[in-house]
């Protein structure tokens, strides 16, 4: 390891952080041999270092386990916490895996918790500059940052910057408490439920287009090819209770982005097969309510500026 600064013990800050609140970090983490170190690195060069880092290897055989041991040997604020291999690969599997890093940071007295992935890296004031955006607003309840893969970042002028990417989310910790943290449901959405879940409990969530971070591999590809990726969103679209016009709209826009056509066709065709399947939904009915009013609301403001403004703004998925 090169680079490295020196370790310290957990809940010290470097100095002049002493003002910002103390926040804990959980990753859970599956064969990421190949991107782990550099969202290691990153952490380890904060500006602000969490009081704990507990990274949970879910079953991973890749030299993972062996790579962060290396670096907890030396930081001792890191901890490795080792879940039994698994066959098979789910959502479910990740926030099993979340909870159990989640154990052994319960009783901490952080302030902020954040759930990391493992295939990330950003800048040295990166938690630095979001954990300071809780301390300016009281109902701040989850914060984050958009993430780039590649030349592409997240497009925020359709879908809200309510939304919390799930690849790093900060909860206040009273927030994360109140909503139940993560549930394990086998066809994922886990961060969203628990993004909107908030908003639903009246904390307001945000994520602040002045920072990003670099996502390393392609999300919804770490399993499926592209097309089949996108078929499985417009199935999870479905099973959380996505409004059917949202979606007709938000496959409209995915087909003039590559692949062309046969992208937004496989998210449509994913969402509406599983509607006449009539597949049982992971939440419960309120939830469904709740998140249909809202996107209803931007499509709404988001056609509003369209005819007000003459111009033809580029809506995002």
């Amino acid at each position: 390891m090169t680079g490295d600064k020196a370790p310290r013990t957990p809940g010290t800050r470097p100095a002049g952080q002493s003002q910002l609140a103390p926040y804990v970090l959980v990753t859970a983490a599956r064969d990421e041999i190949a991107s782990i170190e550099r969202t290691i690195k990153s952490v380890v060069a904060q500006t602000h270092r969490p009081m704990k880092w507990v990274i949970v290897s879910d079953g991973s055989t890749d030299g993972t386990d062996q790579l962060v041991q290396e670096y907890c040997r030396t930081c001792d604020w890191m901890e490795l916490v080792r879940m039994p291999e698994r066959s098979e690969r789910n959502f479910a599997g990740k926030a099993e895996a979340f909870n159990a890093g989640y154990g052994r940071v319960k009783d901490i007295p952080y302030h902020i918790m954040g759930n990391l992935d493992a295939d990330l890296s950003f800048d040295e004031d990166f938690f630095s500059f979001l954990v300071a955006k809780f301390a300016e607003n009281p109902r701040l309840g989850v914060a984050g940052a958009p993430f780039q893969e590649g030349e592409s970042t997240y497009d925020y002028r359709f879908t809200s910057i309510e939304h919390v990417s799930g690849a790093c989310q900060l909860f206040r910790r009273e927030c994360f408490e109140e909503i139940g943290g993560y549930e394990p449901i086998k066809s994922g959405g886990i961060d969203l439920i628990a993004v909107v879940t908030a908003r639903m409990r009246g904390w307001q969530t945000r994520t602040f287009t002045e920072k990003r971070y670099l996502h390393h591999r392609k999300m919804g590809t770490a399993k499926d090819p592209l097309l089949k990726a996108r078929f499985k969103v417009g199935q999870k679209d479905y099973l959380l209770g996505s409004h059917p016009v949202w979606v007709v709209f938000r496959s409209l826009y995915q087909m003039s982005g590559k692949p062309i056509v046969i992208g937004g066709a496989a998210l449509f065709l994913g969402y509406f097969t599983s509607m006449i399947e009539r597949k049982k939904r992971p939440v419960r009915a309120d939830f469904v309510s709740f998140r249909r009013q809202e996107q209803m609301q931007r499509l709404g403001s988001f056609f509003r500026t369209l005819f007000s403004r003459g111009r033809s703004p580029r809506p995002s998925g």
